[in-house]
């Protein structure tokens, strides 16, 4: 393409600034997992030549971009420099935030990552699928369908089952998503993805993501991860081959709950059946600058610095909540009015051996407190009361310190009953199909002691 001179310009003057971002990223990857959540790619450089010394990322608040002149505009809304223009496309703010998860999921990949932040974890989760869904000429009459184990969050059950059915798409439901055999049953010339969601929430379902990606790539199409419960800094399913990863950064990632976020992560030049180099090569910043540019979902600037100031911490947080959660669990599985308690960490759980194998602290291994790598394996759990419903109902409202709430991933206890909350709204089928039984209470351990949220369950099981 013949470029005006003054375009090619600030072409040219741009492939100095990515060769620049370049090296920061190379310099970046040889970090440890939290100085990366510290730092990202906000340099003492850029702090004092751009934003007048400050240390922490700034919160760009205007809703546009000015340019030098006509060319530089020219050239940035063609895509042709690094540009921001609308904040409802992008945003300095919210690059600090892309930049910084996009190396913390890909931390110890060996390939090039690149993160699309959303208003929501269900905005990061349509944006993920939609592009995959797509029809073109030649195929506009064929069906289309995806494979999703139905092991999900209630929000994504019914993105899936009535928003894309709406579409004309079919989902296709893996019951059992340990299981591969059901997995490889669902797919044929039509299916366009796979989607799981581990660990899930609310029955901690888990998979062995390494092979249900080689099944993925074996049909030519990308494997899709939800690990919102686990974060980056105790499993990076990147890592074991699944294209793209999908967290819902208002849960675990930010424990202040102080607003929404969403996120996807992508890997460069990932497996997909679609005819579209564009989405294949970076997928992410396809999204980002095509259809989430038409469809308006990305985050705003402010909750991009808030979820960026909580993730600093991500690390030693989820190591901590993780331990509070193992004692926890260990307390409800022997208590008399408890009949099943679903924690990864216990090791009489049918998934804990093949959760053993991803759910890892990340940099155990050079840790003082460690020097080995130990598994950790999240701060949400569930359980069901002995009685039904009725006791069910009668234990969660004689909780004290323990929020009643549909929230996760808070520094404060949250519980809530997923049949009348969180999966309501998938209807009696759809949560027999994923076993939510009206027994069950899901769990997620904040930051208090231990011994308190022991004390509150005890005192609360005591009147179920």
């Amino acid at each position: 393409m013949d470029l005006a001179p003054g375009v090619q310009h600030y072409v040219d003057r741009a492939k100095e600034e990515m060769r620049a971002r370049a090296e920061a990223i190379a310099e970046a990857k040889k970090w440890r997992f939290d100085t990366i959540a510290v730092h990202g790619l906000y340099t003492v450089e850029e702090a004092l030549s751009r934003n007048q010394g400050a240390i922490i990322e700034p919160m760009v608040m205007a809703t546009s971009q000015a340019y030098r002149d006509a060319d530089e505009m020219e050239a940035a809304l063609a895509y042709l420099i690094p540009t921001w223009c609308y904040a409802r496309i992008a945003n300095p703010s919210v690059y600090y935030l892309e930049w910084t998860l996009a190396l913390l999921e890909g931390y110890g990949f060996a390939g090039e990552t690149s993160c699309c932040a959303t208003s929501s974890g269900m905005a990061a989760i349509m944006s993920a699928v939609e592009p995959f869904l797509v029809r073109w000429p030649g195929k506009l009459t064929e069906p289309v369908n995806f494979v999703s184990s139905c092991q999900v969050y209630g929000g994504t059950f019914r993105q899936f089952s009535v928003r894309q059915r709406e579409k004309g798409n079919e989902v296709r439901w893996v019951r059992h998503p340990e299981n591969l055999e059901e997995w490889a049953a669902c797919i044929d010339e039509h299916t366009r993805f796979l989607y799981g969601e581990l660990p899930s929430n609310p029955n901690i379902a888990f998979f062995d993501i390494e092979a249900v990606a080689k099944l993925a790539h074996a049909h030519g199409i990308p494997l899709i991860v939800d690990a919102t419960v686990a974060t980056p800094a105790l499993m990076r399913p990147l890592l074991h081959g699944a294209d793209i990863v999908v967290h819902s950064a208002t849960k675990s990632m930010t424990a202040s709950g102080f607003g929404i976020a969403g996120a996807l992560i992508a890997r460069k030049h990932l497996v997909t059946n679609i005819p579209n180099d564009a989405l294949r090569e970076d997928f992410a910043s396809y999204v980002k600058f095509l259809p989430n540019r038409d469809n308006g979902p990305n985050i705003s600037p402010i909750q991009a610095i808030l979820t960026l100031n909580d993730l600093r911490t991500l690390r030693p947080r989820m190591d901590r909540l993780s331990r509070s959660s193992q004692q926890v669990a260990e307390f409800l599985h022997q208590h008399p009015k408890v009949e099943r308690v679903d924690y990864l960490g216990l090791p009489d759980h049918p998934l804990h051996q093949l959760a053993s194998r991803y759910m890892v602290l990340a940099d155990s291994e050079v840790d003082p407190l460690y020097r080995a790598p130990v598994n950790r394996y999240g701060h949400l759990m569930s359980f069901r009361i002995r009685g039904g419903a009725a006791a069910t109902r009668r234990f969660f409202d004689a909780l004290r310190r323990i929020y009643r709430a549909t929230d996760l991933g808070r520094i404060k206890s949250v519980a809530t009953i997923p049949a009348i909350s969180t999966h309501q709204q998938q209807g009696e089928e759809g949560r027999a199909l994923a076993d939510i039984p009206p027994n069950q209470v899901r769990l997620c351990v904040g930051g208090e002691h231990p011994a308190d949220i022991i004390a509150d369950l005890e005192q609360a099981l005591a009147r179920a």
